[in-house]
């Protein structure tokens, strides 16, 4: 595709969903660029290594191409390395480890876009960012030392360690048994009285023998209040409890950059729920589309690939008009 610095649409993220609207957008023989801060499907490659996906195979694949595996569930790897076979087939237009400085819209109704490299102009912007950029912070004393991360990679690093793990979603349940299986002396710390309701059902037996068993501790109806460079304060429902330890994975969830979608002009009323048609994902800045799981606000459970694919469709039919 021969690159020009006008586009009929600029789509910023090369997620699975921003792949998909260049994919739908190229069948409509539209011009189009994705720009992406990081690497290809960003958020994928910053999952954890041995992460194994809720859905099957059939339902994170994109443009009509096969994602074959012979496991029931495909892992984090078999992802990544998919949507780059697909990126490939289809020669998508991507500039990566680019980042969205500014969107502006000029008096001819175009969009003037501002990045880290360059600059562009496009009639139509779609923003398909996810929601995985912005922490959701415990606002604590100590949560800004090296041992605290927010994003949990691979279980090795922890072997022998003691870890803390805060919540008890899928990310800390993977992330306990994972450095618990590396001879970590693992506690978790959940805000609530049980696992999260989400935990993929084949791992949620796992994590309740573990606990049963004593093997992982777990205080429930707890709050992590303070950490520091070699213990931390649980706060329980006995009180304060200070525990040794080497490593927090604070796996609290994640948000939309709210401050990035306020920039672009786009409604966001208390709820933090972005407004869009839910017809044609269309905000209320005309030519302004939003497209996969950053559409949920800060419902980070309502939306997910397989059923997000579709939002592609809905945009270029609305842009071409067919």
């Amino acid at each position: 595709m021969t690159k020009s610095h006008h586009y009929d649409i600029i789509i910023i993220g090369a997620g699975p969903i921003g792949m998909a609207c260049a994919i739908e957008a190229q069948k409509a023989n539209l011009t189009y660029l994705i720009i992406e801060k990081g690497a290809l499907v960003n958020s994928l490659f910053n999952y954890p290594v041995f992460m194994t996906f809720f859905s099957t195979s059939q339902k994170l694949e994109i443009g009509g191409v096969p994602f074959v595996t012979i496991n029931p569930k495909p892992n984090r790897n078999e992802a990544v390395e998919y949507y780059r076979r697909v990126a490939e087939k289809f020669n998508l237009n991507i500039n990566l480890f680019e980042s969205v400085v500014k969107v502006n819209k000029n008096g001819s109704d175009i969009f003037e876009v501002e990045t880290s490299k360059s600059n562009y102009t496009a009639s139509n912007i779609v923003v398909a960012t996810g929601f995985y950029d912005v922490p959701l912070l415990m606002n604590i004393p100590g949560e800004d030392l090296p041992k605290v991360t927010h994003y949990y990679k691979d279980p090795h690093l922890y072997a022998f360690q003691h870890v803390l793990v805060v919540g008890a979603n899928n990310s800390g349940v993977d992330a306990a048994l994972e450095t618990y299986r590396k001879s970590a002396n693992v506690t978790m710390v959940i805000r609530s009285g049980e696992l999260g309701p989400h935990v993929k059902y084949w791992v949620r037996p796992d994590i309740e023998n573990r606990i049963k068993e004593g093997a992982i501790a777990a205080h429930f109806n707890s709050e992590l209040v303070e950490i520091r460079e070699n213990e931390v304060d649980i706060k329980t429902p006995e009180g304060i409890k200070t525990v040794p330890n080497d490593f927090v994975i604070a796996m609290t969830g994640y948000q939309p950059d709210f401050s990035m979608l306020r920039k672009f002009g786009i409604d966001l009323p208390e709820s933090l729920c972005p407004v869009y048609n839910e017809e044609t994902m269309e905000t209320n800045v005309k030519g302004l589309y939003l497209a996969g799981v950053v559409c949920g606000g800060l419902d980070t459970h309502k939306l997910f690939i397989e059923n997000s694919r579709v939002h592609a469709e809905m945009i270029v039919r609305n842009i071409a008009k067919f």
